[in-house]
Parts: C-alpha cells; sequence; structure tokens
C-alpha cells in the first residue's frame, strides 16, 4: 500500500530518534616514479594499513585539527570543500590540492564499485551484482579489499564505493553497480565492502544518498516517499554503511520529497548525522550540488568536481555574512578529521603499496564464478562432458570480445581480459571440436564501392588535423529494404545524413558513450553508431562531413541488410546442426547515463537464440546482462547462465562453471520478470520513470520479491533462484529463542553424486499484532556452504531483532513485530519446503 507524503511530514521525515535495534582518455604524463608526494609524507615509512574501519578518534586528534583551523585561510578553507584540476591526473573523479604549507596533502578521488576507474590498468572486478549473486559477506570483505588496496596502488585516497541504492526497477541502467533488490542483503555485503576498503587505509564513499534508483531525469526527479518506506528499504544499506565506519558520504543528484538530496537537512543532518552518528564527511555527486548557502547548511562539505558554489560563492558569502565562518569550519573539520583518521594528517603517512595483480585476478575470478547463476538446466545440457564436451558451437559476437564490465563510473581498464571463446577452447582440449559463428554482425560490411554516384570511398577515410572532407551521392534500391547504418570513427564524430535526416546526433552528458545496448567500440578502439532504418525502394541521398580538429581523425561507414543478417544466421545455425552442444554468447551494454529501453535484449539477439536453439536443442545461453531480462526463447533452449558483467577473468570463469569444474553458486539478487508490464514498477509512470519530473514510492514496503508476493504475481525467475548441478534436500527446521531474535536450525543434504554449493534462505512472515503493512515475506538471513556428495549439514541462521521489526511512522521508531509469527527455510523466495511458527515477544522474550 502507498503512504501519503505531505510536505510537513516530508520535513519531519527523519526528525525523531528511533529506538535502535541493530543493523546488520588522453591524459598527461605522470612524472617517472608516479604521482610526487608533497609535504612531509615523501618520507613515509612501509607499507602499513591506516586506521580500522569504525575505529575511534586518533589521540590528540581534536587538539590537531584545532591548530590547523587555525593557521588556516579562508581561501584555504574553501579549497578543501570543492575540487580542483589536478597537476598530474589521472582521469580520476576528483582531486583536493591540500593545503602543503600545513603539510595538509591532496586528496585523490576515484570511482571505483567495479575497480578502480583510473586511466591506468587496474583490476576490473566483476559487477557488484555479480558479488551479491555469492550471497557472501565474507566475499564481499575481500572484494572490498582488493578494491581498497588498489585504491592506494593507484594513488587514490577516496574510493567512491560502494553503490548501497537498491535494484528498484530492472530498466535503471546503473543496476549492475548495485547489489539487490532486498534491502537486507544490501545491507549486509555494503557494509562488508565498506570494511574491506577501509582495511586498506583508503577512504570509503557510500553512494548515492538517497534514494537513486534510475539515470532517468536523474538530475532533476523529485522522488517522493514516506518515512517508512524509505527506512525498510532504501536507507538500510546506507544505514550499515554507517555503522561499519564509512569515512564519506556521496549526495545523490535529484530531490527528495522536494529538496535536493545535496541540501536537504533531514537526510544529511537529523537523520545521517544527529540519528546515525555518521562523523565523515558528505560530498556531492558530480554537479549534484545547487546551492551554497542552503547546500552548506544542510551539512553538504564538499562540491565536486569543481568548485561552482563553494568556491569564490562560499568565500562571498562568508565575508557577506549570509553564511557564518563557523559553517565553513564544521565542514573542513569533517573532512580533516577523517583524513587524521586515515593516518593522512600524519607527518610519517602510510606508504603506498605496491599493485599486485595476480591477487587481484585471483579474487576476480573468485567472485566471478561464486557469482555465477545457473537459471535453466533441462536435460543435463550443462555441464559440458564426455561427446557433449568434445563438440561444441559458440555462438555470437561476444563469444570473441570480452564484456568485462559496464560503462561510466563502472568502466576500468583491465591488466587482461581473454575471450570467452579463446578459454572455452583452451578449457576443451586439443582433442575437441570447437567452432564459433559471429551469429550477428555488430560492425557491418563495406558499402559496396559501386553504390555511391559519384562514388566515393568510405570504408577507411582519414581526415588531417586542420582539414574537412564532405562527399554527397545518391544510391537507388531495387526494393525495401531494412538497412543497419554504422559509422566508426576515431576524433570527433562525422555528420552522416540519409535523405537530410542527421542518423548518429551527438547526445549531451553521461548518455553519449552508450550505443543503444550493443557495444559501443570496434575491435581496433574505434567508436562505433548504428543507426537501423527501414528504406523504401527507389533513390536515397546520402551526405557525409568529416572535420580533422585539432589531432586529425578516421572513420568508415558501414552497413548491413536483411539479406547479410538472415546469412550470419544461417550460418550460426549450420555450425549448430553439426555440433553436439552449442554455447550463445548473448549480452546488453549499459551503464551510468541512461536507461534501459526495452527488458529484451538488443539487436537481433533473441531471433538468433530462437533459430539456434530450434536447429540443436542442447543450446546454453551465457547472458552478460546487467539486469533482469525478458527470455522469449527460453522454452527452446536446454540451458541458462547469468554471469552480468564478470570483469577481466570472466571467460575463464565462465568457462569452469560450463564444464564443470565447479558448481554453479549464484542465486539471483533481483526478481526476473516474466513480462515487463508485470513488475514493482510496470504500467504505472508515476513509478517509473515519473510524470513531470515527480516520482513517487508507492510501492511502500513491496520493493522486488515482495511486490511479486504481494501481488501475486508469478516471476520468470525469483529472487534467490539458482540452479547447482548436484540436487539438495532440505528437513527438521526448528525455531529457538535468542536474547535478540531467534535461531532457525535445518538440515541441508547434498543428495546428489557432485560436490556442490547451495544458498540456503531463511524468510519471515508478518505480524498480526503489528498495525502495518508487512511483506508476505521479508529475507531474514542466508547461509552459503559447500557439501560432498551425500554430505548433510545442520545450518543455523539468526534471525535479528531487526528482521522481526517494522518502522513504525507514528512513532518514529523500529517496533518488534510480536505475536505468532512463520518462518520459512529454503532455496528462493518461492522455493521454500520448510516452515514453522513461533511466538515473538518483546525483547528477549521470544518463544
Amino acid at each position: 500500500m502507498s503512504e501519503a507524503v505531505s510536505r510537513r511530514s516530508a520535513l519531519r521525515l527523519f526528525g525523531a530518534l528511533g529506538a535502535a535495534l541493530g543493523a546488520a582518455g588522453c591524459t598527461p604524463a605522470v612524472p617517472p616514479g608516479g604521482i610526487p608526494r608533497t609535504g612531509p609524507s615523501a618520507a613515509a615509512g612501509p607499507s602499513a594499513p591506516a586506521s580500522p574501519a569504525g575505529g575511534p578518534a586518533r589521540p590528540g586528534s581534536a587538539a590537531r585539527i584545532d591548530a590547523l583551523l587555525d593557521r588556516l585561510t579562508l581561501e584555504e578553507k574553501t579549497a578543501l570543500l570543492h575540487g580542483s584540476r589536478d597537476p598530474y591526473p589521472l582521469g580520476q573523479a576528483g582531486y583536493l590540492p591540500g593545503v602543503p604549507r600545513l603539510g595538509i596533502p591532496p586528496l585523490r578521488l576515484a570511482d571505483g564499485p567495479a575497480g578502480v576507474r583510473v586511466a591506468r590498468p587496474a583490476t576490473a572486478l566483476p559487477a557488484p551484482v555479480v558479488l551479491a549473486s555469492a550471497f557472501d559477506p565474507a566475499l564481499a570483505r575481500e572484494y572490498g579489499r582488493t578494491l581498497g588496496r588498489e585504491a592506494r596502488a593507484l594513488g587514490q585516497d577516496v574510493l567512491l564505493a560502494p553503490v548501497a541504492n537498491l535494484i528498484r526497477t530492472p530498466y535503471a541502467g546503473r543496476n549492475a553497480e548495485a547489489f539487490s533488490e532486498d534491502p537486507r542483503l544490501t545491507a549486509d555485503l555494503v557494509a562488508e565492502v565498506v570494511r574491506g576498503i577501509q582495511d586498506e587505509g583508503a577512504i570509503a564513499a557510500v553512494k548515492h544518498f538517497a534514494p537513486g534508483n534510475q539515470e532517468h531525469g536523474r538530475d532533476t526527479v523529485d522522488v517522493i516517499a514516506g518515512e517508512r518506506t524509505l527506512h525498510e528499504t532504501e536507507l538500510r544499506g546506507f544505514e550499515a554503511a554507517v555503522t561499519a565506519g564509512v569515512g564519506a558520504v556521496v549526495g545523490a543528484h535529484h530531490k527528495v520529497n522536494g529538496t535536493h538530496a545535496s541540501e536537504s537537512r533531514p537526510l544529511l543532518d537529523e537523520l545521517l548525522r544527529g540519528r546515525w552518528g555518521f562523523d565523515g564527511w558528505v560530498m556531492s555527486a558530480p554537479d549534484a550540488a545547487h546551492s551554497t548557502v542552503a547546500a552548506l547548511g544542510a551539512g553538504l562539505d564538499m562540491e565536486l568536481p569543481g568548485g561552482t558554489h563553494f568556491g569564490s560563492p562560499l568565500r562571498e558569502a562568508v565575508r557577506g555574512g549570509t553564511v557564518p565562518e563557523d559553517a565553513v569550519d564544521l565542514a573542513v573539520r569533517r573532512i580533516l578529521a577523517t583524513m587524521d583518521r586515515f593516518g593522512l594528517l600524519d607527518t610519517k603517512r602510510p606508504a603506498r603499496p605496491a599493485r599486485d595483480p595476480g591477487a587481484g585476478a585471483r579474487t576476480a575470478r573468485r567472485v566471478a564464478t561464486a557469482g555465477a547463476v545457473l537459471l535453466r538446466n533441462e536435460h543435463a545440457t550443462l555441464p559440458l562432458a564426455g561427446a557433449a564436451a568434445r563438440s561444441i558451437a559458440v555462438i555470437g559476437p561476444t563469444a570473441q570480445v570480452p564484456f568485462v564490465s559496464g560503462g561510466g563510473s563502472a568502466h576500468v581498464v583491465p591488466d587482461r581480459a581473454a575471450a570467452p571463446l579463446a578459454a572455452i577452447r583452451r578449457r576443451a582440449g586439443s582433442g575437441a571440436t570447437v567452432r564459433h559463428a559471429l551469429g550477428e554482425d555488430l560492425y557491418g560490411r563495406p558499402l559496396p564501392p559501386d553504390l555511391l554516384v559519384p562514388s566515393a570511398g568510405l570504408d577507411d577515410r582519414i581526415v588531417p588535423a586542420g582539414r574537412t572532407w564532405s562527399h554527397e551521392g545518391e544510391f537507388t534500391l531495387s526494393e525495401d529494404d531494412a538497412w543497419t547504418l554504422l559509422v566508426h570513427y576515431t576524433g570527433k564524430r562525422p555528420s552522416v545524413r540519409l535523405d537530410g535526416e542527421e542518423l548518429f546526433a551527438v547526445r549531451q552528458g553521461a548518455a553519449e558513450p552508450l550505443a543503444g545496448g550493443l557495444l559501443g567500440s570496434a575491435p581496433d578502439g574505434l567508436g562505433v553508431r548504428r543507426r537501423t532504418l527501414d528504406l523504401t525502394a527507389g533513390a536515397h541521398r546520402l551526405a557525409v562531413f568529416a572535420e580533422g580538429g585539432e589531432a586529425g581523425g578516421r572513420f568508415r561507414l558501414r552497413h548491413t541488410t536483411r539479406a547479410t543478417r538472415a546469412a550470419d544466421v544461417a550460418e550460426a545455425v549450420k555450425v549448430a546442426k553439426a555440433a553436439r552442444s552449442v554455447v550463445v554468447f548473448a549480452y546488453e551494454d549499459a551503464g551510468e547515463g541512461s536507461d534501459r529501453t526495452s527488458l529484451g535484449l538488443p539487436g537481433g539477439q533473441a531471433g538468433l537464440i530462437e533459430a539456434v536453439a530450434a536447429a540443436n536443442p542442447r543450446t546454453a545461453v551465457v547472458l552478460n546482462t546487467p539486469s533482469g531480462t525478458t527470455m522469449p526463447w527460453l522454452s527452446r533452449t536446454g540451458a541458462v547462465l547469468q554471469m552480468y558483467y564478470p570483469g577481466q577473468e570472466g571467460a575463464a570463469a565462465t568457462a569452469a562453471v560450463l564444464f564443470g569444474d565447479t558448481d554453479p553458486g549464484g542465486r539471483l539478487t533481483q526478481t526476473f520478470p516474466a513480462d515487463e508490464k508485470q513488475t514493482p514498477v510496470g504500467g504505472d509512470p508515476l513509478r517509473y520513470p515519473g510524470v513531470g519530473g515527480r516520482q513517487e514510492f508507492s510501492e511502500g514496503v513491496h520493493v522486488g520479491h515482495r511486490w511479486y508476493d504481494a501481488q501475486r504475481v508469478e516471476p520468470l525467475f525469483a529472487f534467490g533462484h539458482g540452479l547447482s548441478y548436484t540436487s539438495w534436500e532440505y528437513r527438521d527446521l526448528v525455531l529457538r529463542p535468542e536474547r535478540s531474535g531467534l535461531r532457525a536450525e535445518f538440515t541441508v543434504r547434498n543428495t546428489g553424486r557432485r560436490k556442490g554449493t547451495e544458498v540456503a534462505q531463511v524468510y519471515v512472515g508478518p505480524s498480526a499484532e503489528l498495525g502495518l503493512d508487512q511483506p508476505v515475506r521479508a529475507l531474514a538471513g542466508y547461509r552459503r556452504l559447500t557439501l560432498a556428495p551425500g554430505e548433510a549439514r545442520r545450518v543455523a541462521v539468526d534471525v535479528d531483532a531487526r528482521a522481526l521489526s517494522s518502522w513504525d511512522p507514528e512513532r518514529h521508531a523500529w517496533v518488534p513485530g510480536t505475536g505468532r509469527r512463520t518462518v520459512f527455510a529454503g532455496r528462493s523466495s518461492r522455493d521454500l519446503p520448510l516452515r514453522a511458527e513461533t511466538v515473538v515477544k518483546t525483547g528477549a522474550e521470544n518463544g
């Protein structure tokens, strides 16, 4: 049920203290030796981690910072509150110059949800959604440590990660950067990634506070959400990050209940600092600061990337009396206190570690393997073994192109990344036959040399610096056809006009690098843009104009037709028929800047899968997609393996799962819908993407799988779903009272003939005594375990007080759901063979 939110209730949204119940690119060259150190840190000693995450203030910290504030000028103070130009840029997200005369070092800030995003090689870890699919907080800690260690090694001090926002809509472009649709699972993993990053001495900056679940209109949309909705869903991950000791928080771009998130006193001052006790600093997302006086007064401490509001306007506001200098001091104090906590103000600062690419690669492969989700497996299509492993057809363009990560903030330059086809051939061995068919031409064929009148060479045209090139010609089609025109280019994108229409207009903002879900660059690095058009028989006019710019440019114009696409599919079918087993690689390229326009696979991939699976039913589809995908072709396939964006070791991890070297141990952290119209936001534009700049979270507490349960909608694949190469049995659920909640104990047995990995899940039903709308079932805990054939293990999952409580907007507090409660245990939110009841009393008196 929805919650009505008035302006007045929005203002007091977070105002009362709740009862705490627990929370579970080209850049200038860098001088030899890397980024130079400034100030006394040049003599830093051996590598050592900074203060532990969440540790107490260092002895003498307050006095040290008081002394610095006394000596800082107003200009120096405000310079610490906004980004500046880095004299030795590495393509990172932000830079603060520090104050060398006082020994305050510069700060470098890099994006890093899936690896350190700089213009140097770094470990490209699997996307966070892959990590989450492992349901393994210990692995999340390891993932975070890899991020933190690499950030420090690459000269960065602050890592803008992790993303604590929920997967609310399957359309969101950045879903791969998030963990889950479930608040509990997200909170658990966010906390461990924060701890891991900060174990290594880097400062974690959790984002985007809050709530932020889409790219569409992200700078302008006003999110209307009730107090209870926010506390029980979107805020859980951020609260967990604060509990874990996160050093910084990144504000969201948009408005929340009528006020920009970066200037929301209820969010930043009353909730984050006043109720949760956060003592780090808050920075804006890039260009997400919208004011000077209001933002600073609400609790924003730092503006990125520049000083539009916190530079000279802030100094003028102080001198004019509209901002007291004490407010500036408070923001500076928060930044310096966090730096001091991590040893960055010490005379002898922690030395930066050397990069260890081998260790990073091992973590990347471990995560990619652990997070692999087997969605379907009919007639033992997988694993590939025996004769099925000796004759394999590999189909799809991304079998040859490593699909590593998403775009925008999640883009990482990997040390290396093998193609899946190469990994499959290597694993199959010299005695196997592995043939590849493209299936879909992503880059196009050259235009026929005699197509245009007058003719022109358009397949590889170089435009020197400072020059321009243009051509206009006509071509004639003998019959109607569907063409895809493609431009490959370096430098400024050429203008291509067909019958007077510009085909490849440049889009503004972060959406520009995206290419409609298809790969946006050619194997030789040229950018690629596509446009599909229905052309009628007769004459058409084509005009091309290109500018060389300062550095010169190169472009080629290519195309595919209905006939070439049919030929590609026919070749794939031929190869599939000749093989014992088929592996089709399908994908969607998504990321920051734009949401998905459909949940189906882009291009002609759905038709390709249909045709290949019809030719050979032993077809396994490997999906490198960011989020839930509709699968009209599902029933024809033998198996479907969801790998998301698997990082630099994704090819090896995929091959390991396909051949059964490891059990697919991942489980879905988001529900896959059977129908695009039947999702928590489907068919309701007010929920997504918003109407007139206003978006309502009217689903209330029913996010993700909770909505499917409440509405009795059958998903394509349920939250928590994932198959194994062995079989499992659950039995003997017993509930025992615990001081902070209760304990669910049950037995899990591997009843198959192979070693396997299982994720046992526990859900709790609503309290009849609590007069609040509650989920039909809420995830209360889980346990990842690996068992040998025939092995049984008694599993204990603690259901804590928070899992048994709801947020009461009248009391502004968490309140326990007392009375008779049902607890479920099983393999997914829809596969729960065990259930038991208990009576929950207040406090520790559960029984």
